[in-house]
């Protein structure tokens, strides 16, 4: 049987507010968020961008999801999870005051902002998956605690994920600091010596006592270190090394069987929101933008498989040409093909027109 995508056409650069508009009218005629119960605590995951000039999902479509939550008596609020690499996003503090620099603090959403992953991106849950690359994945430990959740997913090119939407905003952007390291890299970290201070710090935070200081750094034991990522995180001088090299396939796989560990993690429904407006042939990690085609319109779904293999077909069909003409010439179909290997999801989709 075909998954139900829900699809809102949209005009090019139609405004934030009518777009908004024509999303709740969808939910509330198609009851999608009729799941939502009295004190029901549902998260809603975004991307807050990097720069404000990239193209993530506007708060007034965030707005407007929350509110039709608080009318269902939900408690709804908005969660990210902390990035790896040296950023605005780092940890929590610096990652939420950004969000409300593009606009999504309270006096605009309506909504808190709590992060799934704690202060350092280190509040996880293990969850089993079966996969065929990991018996077991680590995600942020929030997911296991809310009642439901809404993923609303920013579609763009990426350079390594072939392309990023609900799949890679749950898979890496749900996953606990460990979860990210692991997607991305399968060596372990390494001193920097010319920036270690000899604070002390990541070897007061090793879980295995695994970091000792030597004459002019800190020192890893990698026969003793398990991975976890406790040092790249809490080191304040960019003193952590880490080799990022994967290949394109097994990082799409590992996002994917994360994501599945997400699904499997959340108690209650999921319900996905992917934005096919202002995509760029880049992430909204990057600081340069430049919008690839015309905006098409939103996709809505609880499956993020379906979404996705969705959202895909329409970019390539607006384009008139696959999206490695668009984005990058790598791999980006991987996605959609180990959910199918796994049985996670369906690509298998019939796509319902909303014009209301």
């Amino acid at each position: 049987m075909k998954e139900k995508v829900f699809f809102i056409p949209v005009k090019d650069n139609e405004s934030d507010s009518a777009v908004a508009q024509r999303v709740r009218n969808c939910l509330s005629e198609k009851m999608l968020l009729d799941h939502v119960k009295d004190r029901d605590m549902v998260a809603i995951k975004t991307h807050f961008g990097e720069t404000a000039k990239s193209g993530y999902a506007r708060p007034e479509l965030i707005k407007t999801l929350g509110g039709i939550v608080t009318e269902k008596k939900g408690l709804p609020f908005l969660t990210e999870t902390s990035t790896l690499y040296k950023g605005n996003r780092n940890n929590a503090v610096e990652h939420i005051m950004l969000a409300h620099r593009h606009g999504f603090g309270y006096e605009n959403t309506g909504l808190p902002i709590i992060m799934a992953d704690g202060l350092l991106g280190d509040q996880e849950t293990e969850v089993s998956v079966g996969g065929r690359l990991h018996e077991s994945v680590h995600v942020a430990a929030l997911v296991s605690m809310v009642q439901s959740m809404i993923v609303v997913s920013h579609f763009t090119g990426h350079l390594a994920a072939g392309f990023g939407a609900a799949l890679k905003n749950i898979g890496m952007g749900l996953a606990s600091r460990k979860g990210k390291l692991n997607q991305h890299s399968t060596a372990k970290p390494s001193i920097k010596s010319k920036k270690c201070t000899q604070c002390g710090v990541c070897i007061t935070w090793c879980p295995e006592s695994a970091i000792t200081m030597g004459d002019d750094s800190a020192v890893i034991d990698k026969a003793m270190c398990i991975g976890c990522g406790e040092c790249l995180a809490v080191c304040r001088f960019d003193a952590v090394g880490y080799n990022w090299a994967v290949t394109y396939e097994d990082l799409q796989k590992k996002v994917v069987e994360h994501a599945l560990g997400v699904v499997r993690a959340c108690p209650g429904k999921i319900l996905f929101v992917n934005v096919l407006t202002r995509m760029s042939k880049d992430c909204d990690c990057m600081d340069s933008f430049e919008k690839m085609l015309p905006d098409i319109g939103i996709l809505i779904s609880f499956d993020p498989v379906a979404v996705d293999a969705a959202s895909l077909d329409l970019v390539e069909g607006r384009g008139g040409k696959s999206l490695s003409d668009m984005a990058y010439n790598i791999p980006y179909r991987c996605q959609i093909d180990h959910a199918r290997d796994i049985s996670f999801g369906n690509p298998d989709y019939e796509l319902v027109t909303y014009q209301g």
